[in-house]
């Protein structure tokens, strides 16, 4: 069985790391530079940052800050905002990131996928998806939201994760906005449902609260990785701390 990851998430925004629950009221967690730093020496697999205003700010992301991350921490390290065409790809990747992250981007302009690919290698392209639950007749699914979780697209989450897939999306990053800083677990059949349906490594995002909710979206859920960002800001828990109990219950992390 491969190794599963654990990826601190940072969610930036003026040059400072904010979290909130269901992207909404937004609170200060610190400097980008010093949290990445913290969380390389306790273990990280990899890191996530997000510029979360780029994308409606229209600016680009925020390479200084990637520039400054890429000296200091020696893993990968995955940046997206702001995000719109190959040269703003290869811009993220110049500045020292390792794959780049394209949500709106990819669903308004689909063939960025494929592009992005065929350039830079599928190793390099994650799709994030963030996704509401709409229950219908007692069944669930999944709709696709853009702009920071500010609109609605009517796309199917796992319709529209096949089809980044097969465009050439190398790895899925898969929040639930209904879960996302609320700490009370992931939306695991969401996540399954995901990983199930397409043959690339899936990031479970949004609910994190317990070194056990992220043994149930890796065990339940099958994800490959798990993302968290509140627990790790606040040190609620850390990094090494959920490595060890995930360890004690058998799945396989890099200690």
């Amino acid at each position: 069985m491969l190794t599963k990851r654990i990826i601190p998430c940072l969610d930036i925004k003026d040059g400072r790391v904010v979290k909130g629950t269901s992207f909404t009221h937004l609170g200060d967690a610190g400097n980008p530079v010093d949290l990445a730093n913290s969380y390389y020496k306790d273990g990280a697999d990899e890191l996530i940052l997000l510029d979360i205003t780029a994308t409606s700010e229209k600016h680009e992301p925020l390479a200084g800050v990637i520039e400054c991350i890429a000296r200091e921490v020696f893993i990968p390290v995955t940046a997206g905002g702001g995000i719109y065409n190959t040269d703003s790809i290869r811009r993220v990747l110049m500045s020292g990131a390792d794959k780049v992250s394209i949500n709106t981007a990819a669903v308004l302009n689909p063939s960025l996928i494929k592009e992005g690919a065929s350039k830079f290698g599928s190793q390099c392209i994650v799709v994030a998806i963030d996704v509401r639950r709409i229950d219908t007749n007692g069944e669930p699914r999944w709709e696709v939201y853009i702009h920071s979780g500010q609109r609605a697209t009517g796309l199917d989450a796992i319709a529209w994760a096949k089809q980044a897939v097969d465009l050439g999306a190398g790895e899925i990053l898969l929040t639930s906005m209904d879960a996302d800083g609320h700490r009370l677990g992931y939306d695991n059949v969401l996540t399954r449902a995901i990983s199930e349906a397409v043959t690339v490594p899936v990031i479970a995002s949004g609910g994190a609260g317990t070194p056990e909710d992220m043994y149930r979206a890796l065990m339940f859920g099958k994800a490959d990785a798990v993302l968290a960002a509140s627990i790790f800001h606040y040190g609620i828990h850390t990094v090494r701390e959920i490595k060890l109990f995930l360890a004690e219950k058998g799945i396989p992390v890099r200690i």
